[in-house]
């Protein structure tokens, strides 16, 4: 993780941070080192939803998307967590499955 926009200290699922690509294909869009923005999708911390139940996932992971929200990638790998109504529907609709 590069940061957090807008000066907070810590980002959960549905936040933009800006981070830094560590790995990339060799013959991919993403570039190894560049900063891109991208959406928390899985954290490994417990959230808790409005009927009372906890999800918890066993990694972290992060979608890379562009300014107006949409993946750069093709392919969502494992679950991502529902996002609000409007809020990073193509990500949603790339996920294997969406808790």
């Amino acid at each position: 993780m590069y940061r957090i926009p807008g000066g907070k200290k810590s980002a959960t699922v549905g936040d933009v941070i800006v981070v830094s690509a560590k790995v990339a294909a060799p013959k991919g869009r993403v570039t190894k080192g560049k900063v891109y923005k991208a959406v928390i999708v899985r954290v490994k911390g417990p959230i808790r939803r409005l009927d009372g139940s906890i999800i918890r996932f066993s990694s972290n992971a992060v979608v890379l998307v562009n300014d107006q929200g949409d993946p750069l990638g093709t392919r969502v790998f494992g679950p991502v967590r529902k996002f609000p109504v409007g809020e990073f529907t193509k990500v949603m609709s790339l996920a294997v499955e969406v808790l």
